[in-house]
């Protein structure tokens, strides 16, 4: 599947957002006010974005949760039915640009549209293409049992397990291997 880059920054940016949420009531949310979406904003890049507001930090945590949803979704066609009604009320208006340096690429956002729309549109598009080459299930989450955080696997053969082979894998990995010498030595 080949992923231009703009598709690539679009994806990153989905999971990122996705991973701003809080896994439990206990843990801190990732987009705790104006300053931390206007942080998310810089970090990734997002182009033609004004001044941020209260009311853009709720709207992107209402898109915020509707990716999520289409990360769980089970199959297919409930993934496309959320990714549509995203994009669409994104209000989306494909245009090329070639700005900040990068050759020509498509923007699905419509000029002067909110961070959200812009996310939504964007973001909702990088995720439509795998929906449309039937690649839907590399929209995965973490299978360590204390992680459920987004990723996407683009391994070759779509293996990819964990959020981070260093991280959460690797604790799994020395866990089972630590029980099995516990269970060897009786």
């Amino acid at each position: 599947m080949l992923i231009t880059h703009d598709t690539r920054c679009a994806l990153d940016t989905v999971v990122d957002l996705v991973n701003t949420a809080p896994e439990d009531d206990a843990a801190p949310d990732g987009l705790s006010d104006v300053a931390a979406l206007e942080d998310f904003v810089g970090n990734h890049e997002i182009s033609d974005v004004g001044v941020l507001s209260e009311f853009d930090l709720a709207a992107v945590r209402r898109i915020r949760g509707r990716f999520a949803s289409v990360f769980a979704a089970p199959e297919p066609r409930a993934a496309a039915a959320l990714i549509n009604d995203l994009v669409a009320a994104a209000g989306t208006t494909p245009q090329l640009t070639d700005h900040d340096g990068y050759d020509w690429h498509v923007h699905y956002f419509a000029p002067g549209a909110s961070v959200a729309d812009h996310l939504a549109a964007d973001c909702g598009m990088a995720l439509a293409f795998f929906v449309v080459a039937g690649e839907q299930e590399r929209l995965r989450r973490c299978e360590a049992p204390d992680c459920r955080r987004a990723f996407v696997d683009l391994s070759r053969n779509r293996s990819r397990r964990y959020c981070d082979s260093r991280t959460c894998g690797n604790r799994l990995h020395v866990a089972a291997y630590r029980a099995r010498r516990k269970e060897a030595a009786g």
